[in-house]
């Protein structure tokens, strides 16, 4: 049980779901490793509690490891460009804003900012590459492609090209039973659109332990 490597995507404001799965279904230990493969915020009440929660674990001594999703950098470049905010809106940025109870990504309080700034868009493992969308491999560096590893649906691994590992991301919705047939294919999908409650094979937020390859479920409490 010792030395997990857990992948969560996309909590999307879902913190007391997200808060549950750690403590009560995974059970989380300090000397687990906890990835988070962005879109921590939009969409659900509470994406200041997600980002606490956080900040939270790593000050406690846990390993967290939080990545960028389209979202965290919508959020970013809402703070500069006023058509950026409007597209930010349309995607749930609205609920992010009233979780800080601000009214302008750019009031928020610099602790938060520099999290966000400060989250890299993918991590390399030995055997895998985790992000929130996928690499380009239509190029031919597919780790120069940023703006691919936060937007880009595709499924296309070439292991190959990366070392042999497979990716493992989220950023599209699926259900429990694609989920679980991703496991055995060279891009894992791990999103099973915690924040859709009540749409059907929709609502849970997944997490999978690399090691064993377990998946684990729960359901969205916060809606």
């Amino acid at each position: 049980m010792s030395n997990r490597r857990i992948v969560i995507p996309d909590i999307h404001g879902c913190a007391r779901t997200f808060i549950r799965l750690i403590q009560d279904v995974i059970r989380l230990r300090t000397a687990d490793r906890l990835y988070i493969l962005g879109d921590m915020i939009d969409r659900g009440p509470r994406s200041k509690e997600v980002i606490d929660t956080i900040l939270r674990l790593t000050s406690a001594g846990f390993s967290v490891h939080p990545l960028r999703g389209n979202h965290e950098e919508m959020l970013l470049n809402a703070c500069n460009d006023l058509s950026d905010f409007r597209l930010w809106m349309l995607n749930g940025g609205h609920a992010t804003l009233a979780s800080f109870n601000v009214e302008d990504p750019a009031e928020l309080p610099r602790q938060y900012r520099e999290f966000f700034q400060g989250l890299p868009y993918y991590i390399e493992l030995n055997d895998f590459i985790l992000l929130h969308g996928n690499l380009n491999f239509s190029i031919q560096d597919p780790l120069s492609d940023t703006e691919a590893m936060i937007w880009l649906r595709s499924t296309e691994v070439q292991k190959e090209r990366i070392g042999g590992r497979r990716v493992i991301g989220g950023h599209t919705p699926l259900p429990r039973e694609e989920i679980e047939k991703s496991l055995a294919a060279d891009k894992i999908m791990l999103d099973n659109g915690c924040v859709y409650k009540g749409v059907h094979g929709l609502g849970n937020l997944a997490a999978l332990e690399l090691n064993s390859m377990t998946l684990y479920f729960q359901e969205n409490i916060d809606l």
